[in-house]
């Protein structure tokens, strides 16, 4: 994201018009030097209330699936007290993108994403108490 694109985003939750309003979130993040991106840390280190109570999933990429990028988020969604769910896709660039560029998934990977899915939407469900609270 770029600098206009964050500072964009956060006026738009500021006003409560869209992030605020929802109940869970999948974030997507590139394994980028055994981390997520700094732009999706920026983006996310803009809120916090926003965030609390709120059911989080991933789906990750790189060369080890974006796995050490996720294993940060869990970290930090901690702090941000959501409730991360256990399951994620984790795109490996070898095998879900041709040459590198052109996404084309592995057919096992819309079980992992039906999974993460579910698994928001149950967790967003069994949270709803904490937010309304």
């Amino acid at each position: 994201m770029t600098r206009e694109a964050v500072a964009r985003w956060v006026h738009e939750v500021a006003s409560r018009r869209t992030d605020a309003s929802f109940d869970g979130y999948v974030m997507v993040t590139p394994d980028y030097n055994h981390s997520s991106s700094g732009a999706l840390k920026n983006a996310i280190d803009f809120l916090y209330a926003e965030w609390n109570n709120k059911a989080v999933g991933f789906v990750s990429y790189g060369s080890a699936g974006g796995t050490r990028a996720v294993e940060h988020l869990r970290l930090i969604a901690a702090e941000l007290q959501m409730a991360d769910v256990r399951a994620q896709v984790a795109l490996s660039l070898f095998t879900d993108f041709e040459n590198f560029s052109v996404f084309k998934p592995s057919e096992f990977q819309h079980d992992a994403l039906t999974a993460t899915l579910d698994q928001v939407v149950a967790w967003s469900q069994a949270l709803a108490p904490l937010r309304a609270g």
